[in-house]
């Protein structure tokens, strides 16, 4: 029995980066390998007709192909912290359909993935947990869903999209936090300046109200974040659409054009904080 989507609703935000996966493993099969997208998708009672036609636009396809090397730079980065830390957990902030953890899954770390309640429902019933891999209903703003994450290995946290949506004092207390919990662990996420965060925000903000964007998150790039927090070790960035491969010769000139407009305009970035390890007795760490 396929599970049924509402249109209009929080449902439906979720299918379209899992969409948008699918229709970049149909026109860019050199870059993306997504079947397991294409499983999910058919799981569901939904009528995609409409995604599609807009996704298959020259601008619409650009929107998937964003969300497609979003989720490949991101896990990149889980897992080349798996490499040294190859039983660590791996922790998916604000996850939705999102499959990452169990494309990076080496059998020895640890997947957990946060969301809303009403968002971990919906994912029990589409997404089929590995043995190492568990759901945590939560509102990442109250923090005690970190009593929950085993720390004694390691820990890479990574979030797609989901920043944009947080008020900036907000984030800055959230990655501080983070910072003093887990010594060691890295934290990977999206991020633009505020011209590329208002357009991304603009259908919700016109539905919940809000007029001025100036209290969201947006960041320039890692520089801005570096003083956030004294448990921050560095922060880095890269290109989001060519740090980890450059797109470039494997798209159209429009794209190419868009690609550069998001690099130079937005300052579309990956970027990474690698949190200070903890001092031992003799004051190394």
């Amino acid at each position: 029995m396929k599970y049924h989507i509402e249109p209009d609703t929080v449902q439906e935000t979720l299918v379209i980066p899992l969409f948008a996966r699918l229709i970049c493993t149909e026109r860019f099969p050199a870059l993306f390998e997504d079947e397991n997208a294409r499983i999910i998708c058919d799981s569901l009672d939904y009528d995609f007709s409409a995604k599609r036609k807009l996704m298959e636009s020259p601008a619409g396809l650009f929107g998937a192909l964003e969300a497609a090397q979003r989720q490949y730079d991101l896990m990149w980065e889980v897992k080349d912290y798996l490499k040294d830390h190859p039983c660590a957990s791996v922790v998916n902030l604000g996850c939705g359909l999102d499959d990452t953890f169990a494309r990076v899954n080496n059998g020895q770390c640890h997947g957990y993935n946060l969301d809303f309640a009403d968002v971990i429902e919906i994912r029990e019933k589409v997404l089929q947990k590995a043995d190492n891999e568990e759901n945590i209903a939560c509102d990442l703003n109250d923090v005690r869903w970190m009593d929950q994450i085993d720390r004694s290995q390691g820990v890479v946290f990574f979030a797609a999209g989901v920043f944009y949506y947080f008020e900036t004092v907000r984030v800055r207390a959230l990655f501080h936090t983070m910072a003093e919990q887990f010594p060691g662990g890295v934290l990977v996420f999206d991020a633009c300046n505020a011209r590329g965060a208002k357009m991304m925000r603009k259908t919700w903000l016109k539905q919940a109200g809000i007029r001025s964007v100036d209290t969201y998150f947006s960041t320039n790039g890692a520089q801005d974040l570096r003083d956030w927090s004294p448990s921050f070790a560095n922060v880095s960035e890269k290109s989001y659409m060519r740090g980890y491969r450059d797109l470039m010769p494997s798209v159209s000139l429009f794209h190419r054009i868009l690609i550069l407009f998001c690099d130079h305009a937005v300052k579309m970035k990956i970027i990474r904080i690698e949190f200070r390890q903890e001092e031992s007795e003799d004051g190394t760490q």
